[in-house]
């Protein structure tokens, strides 16, 4: 599931970013304790085997290793190679999710272009959508391991509702090489044209409107499946991770402790005679290396970001909800039936590209063998069903019990005191003074009465009586608020008795 923290990032407070570092679902720990654990192990066995079970002949023969290590590592580019591929990824994981087909944008249209309150149009309606909903559990089906495990086989899709079992025939009688995930396209276009003779699109424009939105889904579905096909090149992504390992592979070595060169000891000596060869300055032995499990920490956790990323569709925490979206997008589209004309939110871009083969093959199938060869329109299997949930396997059965994702501030948690919910309206008005304001940090010093730095300071030099500033706010005149009046009228006499000598 989405991991969310925006609602806790909504102000800016001391500690904001400090609190999250304590969640685990999710976090940078989760992703990279193994390997973390893996490099401190062997940093440790090298330590121990070059402390206790080496003999002075071979401790320098280390040490000359581990220097040349030490300096090798820093010919590796880690920070220019890997910062330029971790925007990549993060740059392409952004727009897979923005090329994800969401029907509201094309369900507005349907809703408000294809006419017919009887039982005719509202089966007309919701068949269009059906399609669409149809071509995009296609695709999903295609990229996330998700709704692959919920939909394993056709005969799941059709158990869903979302397709007839006249249509899977259609469907499967269909012979092609590649992804059929455009045939309910196909026959939304050829419908949209047989209620467009009917007369139940009224005019071209509408109709030439609806299939200019279903052009744009299409389009997210080709992107989206093509996002699926090609994928980053495969070389940078090996350059990146031989870069990491053999980075860290030097610093198991370079970085461990050894006994200063003997030139530079002989240099010391000779320049002070008859003194105890002091270590050299640098050299101190640090049993636990921090600042080099700092720096493996840093750089190959910046690697697993880019290895979550890379691929959304997958079951990681941070992966896109893809179940949840066909749930979304399923309830959303038996609107359109339900409400008739009834309008909902708005989504929109997105763009497409189809290599050559596929496009020949996919067109002269689509134009040809598919033009006016309709499946029968019938009722879906939520046709009385206010609040459609589509089936889910054993595998994805967890999926279901994950609450809707409906915003940020829906977790936020009020406040119980029926003041703070009491309105108010902001017009000027000079009979109620100004509440008092106070601020929470300076409220601790001096005390629950006491006076906060923006009330000194409006009321510095103020003369004693009415008010200068009209503008004050006016309370409506509803339950409690001849109530608030009054203890905003004590809290100003107590704000003038406090500024009196």
């Amino acid at each position: 599931m989405t991991v969310s923290y925006t609602l806790k990032v909504a102000e800016a407070r001391f500690g904001a970013f400090s609190g999250l570092l304590l969640r685990w679902r999710g976090s940078i720990y989760k992703l990279l304790y193994k390997e973390f654990l893996l490099f401190s192990a062997l940093y440790a066995v090298l330590s121990i085997t070059y402390r206790l079970l080496l003999t002075q002949e071979q401790k320098h023969i280390y040490a000359q290793v581990a220097r040349y290590c030490n300096r090798s590592a820093d010919l590796i580019p880690l920070s220019f190679v890997l910062g330029f591929y971790v925007t990549l990824v993060v740059n392409r994981w952004w727009s897979q999710y923005t090329s994800i087909p969401l029907p509201d944008q094309l369900m507005c249209v349907i809703s408000a272009c294809v006419h017919g309150v009887d039982q005719s149009g509202r089966l007309l309606r919701r068949t269009l959508i059906r399609y669409a909903n149809l071509a995009s559990v296609l695709v999903l089906r295609s990229v996330s391991t998700r709704v692959l495990k919920r939909f394993p086989t056709m005969e799941h899709v059709v158990d869903a509702g979302f397709m007839s079992q006249e249509e899977r025939k259609k469907f499967e009688s269909l012979k092609s090489d590649f992804n059929k995930y455009w045939v309910p396209c196909v026959w939304f276009t050829n419908l949209a044209a047989q209620a467009r003779r009917d007369g139940q699109i009224r005019d071209d424009i509408s109709f030439c409107l609806i299939l200019e939105e279903l052009n744009k889904y299409r389009a997210k579905c080709s992107m989206l499946f093509h996002y699926d096909w090609i994928s980053i090149p495969l070389v940078y992504t090996q350059v990146v991770t031989i870069a990491v390992y053999s980075f860290f592979a030097l610093s198991l070595v370079g970085q461990q402790f050894v006994e200063p060169e003997t030139g530079a000891t002989k240099l010391q000596e000779s320049l002070e005679p008859g003194k105890e060869a002091s270590p050299v300055l640098g050299d101190l032995d640090m049993f636990v290396p921090l600042t080099t499990l700092l720096q493996f920490f840093f750089y190959a956790g910046w690697l697993k970001v880019a290895e979550q990323l890379i691929n959304p569709f997958g079951e990681d925490d941070d992966d896109f909800e893809t179940n949840q979206l066909i749930d979304r997008n399923l309830q959303v589209r038996c609107g359109v039936g339900d409400w008739g004309q009834r309008q909902l939110g708005v989504q929109r871009k997105g763009c497409g590209i189809l290599l050559a083969l596929l496009l020949a093959q996919v067109s002269l199938l689509s134009v040809d063998d598919m033009y006016q060869n309709l499946p029968p329109v019938e009722k879906d299997q939520y046709w009385d069903k206010d609040q459609p949930q589509p089936p889910y396997t054993v595998a994805t059965a967890a999926d279901s019990l994950r609450p809707s994702f409906l915003g940020s501030t829906f977790n936020l948690r009020m406040s119980d005191d029926p003041e703070h919910c009491l309105q108010m309206d902001a017009s000027p008005r000079s009979d109620l003074p100004a509440p008092v304001t106070q601020t929470p940090l300076l409220g601790r010093f001096l005390g629950a009465g006491g006076l906060s730095p923006a009330v000194s300071l409006r009321n510095f030099g103020r003369a004693r009586g009415a008010p200068r500033t009209p503008h004050l706010i006016r309370f409506r005149t509803e339950t409690g608020g001849e109530e608030a009046a009054s203890r905003i009228n004590e809290a100003e006499e107590s704000e003038d008795e406090a500024l009196e000598p």
